[in-house]
């Protein structure tokens, strides 16, 4: 009888010390994120929408107090693992959130993958990350590349046009989002007459442009984001071409652009997993609590990325109440999530990527106005997965 209850009192001490230290212990986040160059506002904007999701659950996720590390990775692949390894070998974080640029992006899934740390990616697109390099703990809150240029082909071919031009910058991102459109649009019936690159992240567009002119096709299809897009919304109004050959692109064109490019980006139609004017409850009480909490600053894709993936973690940290340590049922919890996002709810797919509406935005003042919604619940092939 002694034996058992000091058995229970052992057990009972034993618990009480281990919630004690889960307590005292914060949960170690680090961002890998652009702070400066090109893609400076989208880093800022992914970690300002991670951090108004921990506001608003008291500053805590599963009850555990978050403690950040921070690296500028400066969208900068040859720099990628040494960033990667400073967060994940010296600052020993639990969980790595980033980041932007695509290349950057595959380097950190690589060495999140060798050392089983769990990394939830918050916008670069690279196919790769949830198809070949697929692993049990990387996740994605954005997107795919080839899913937001597929969704455009479908409404490229329904506004009647034959033969398109596509743009990008000679990367990973670019070349892979005129992909996905390339699949689409030629599905439908439609043809890619020339794919146009230049080096990232080079804006000098002019003989790019000169030839379109040359070429006359029904339609140009673009990816650029951040700076790029501003400079190329600008002088691709500017050489008068929008006139004759009516320009789309992914969303990234016009997300968290639009101040700068002003009146060259009206009616301009891009398709993303994001649109202002939802006008949900959810959206309208994320953009509204966005605005209060960072100077009345507007959220865009990049915020409700980084939003998300404190919801993401919120999730797995639930189902473990906390002890992240229990890293298989806090990643399968994380997998098996709904996440009710500004952008609407949604699941990930076995690969990590999230399955999820994409909107047919059309840019109106300084909003990318939802028109439509270009594809219901759209899922990645994650080609090359294995799990």
């Amino acid at each position: 009888m002694h034996r058992a209850l000091n058995r229970a009192l052992i057990a009972s001490a034993l618990a009480l010390t281990t919630s004690h230290v889960l307590a005292a212990d914060k949960i170690k986040v680090g961002f890998m994120l652009p702070y400066s160059g090109t893609y400076a506002a989208l880093g800022t904007a992914i970690e300002n929408g991670f951090k108004l999701y921990v506001a608003e659950q008291g500053g805590k996720l599963g009850g555990r107090e978050l403690e950040y590390f921070k690296v500028d990775d400066e969208s900068n692949p040859a720099k990628a693992s040494e960033n990667a390894n400073r967060l994940i070998k010296r600052d020993q974080v639990d969980v790595v959130i980033g980041t932007v640029h695509s290349g950057v992006a595959m380097a950190l899934a690589k060495a999140a993958k060798s050392s089983d740390t769990t990394l939830i990616v918050t916008n670069a697109g690279a196919d790769a990350i949830t198809g070949a390099m697929c692993g049990p703990g990387i996740f994605r809150t954005s997107f795919s590349n080839w899913q937001p240029g597929y969704a455009m082909g479908p409404v490229a071919a329904a506004k009647g046009h034959k033969k398109a031009v596509t743009i990008t910058w000679k990367y990973a991102s670019g070349e892979e989002q005129m992909a996905g459109f390339r699949e689409s649009f030629e599905k439908a019936g439609g043809t890619i007459v020339k794919d146009l690159t230049l080096p990232f992240p080079n804006v000098e567009f002019q003989s790019l442009l000169t030839e379109i002119a040359s070429i006359k096709p029904d339609m140009v299809f673009a990816f650029f984001a951040g700076g790029g897009a501003v400079k190329f919304v600008q002088d691709y109004h500017a050489s008068g071409l929008q006139k004759s050959i009516p320009l789309y692109g992914t969303g990234f064109l016009t997300d968290g652009t639009l101040p700068a490019q002003g009146d060259a980006a009206q009616g301009l139609l891009t398709t993303l997993h994001y649109a202002d004017g939802l006008n949900t409850p959810r959206d309208n009480a994320f953009r509204a609590a966005y605005a209060k909490a960072y100077n009345n600053l507007q959220p865009d894709v990049y915020a409700v990325q980084g939003y998300d993936a404190a919801q993401l973690m919120q999730s797995g940290l639930t189902a473990v109440q906390g002890d992240i340590s229990d890293k298989a049922k806090f990643r399968d919890a994380i997998r098996s999530a709904t996440i009710d996002s500004p952008r609407g709810k949604f699941t990930l797919s076995a690969a990590g990527n999230p399955v999820q509406d994409f909107y047919l935005r059309e840019v109106s003042g300084k909003e990318n106005k939802v028109v439509d919604v270009a594809v219901k619940q759209l899922a990645d092939p994650a080609k090359g997965c294995k799990l």
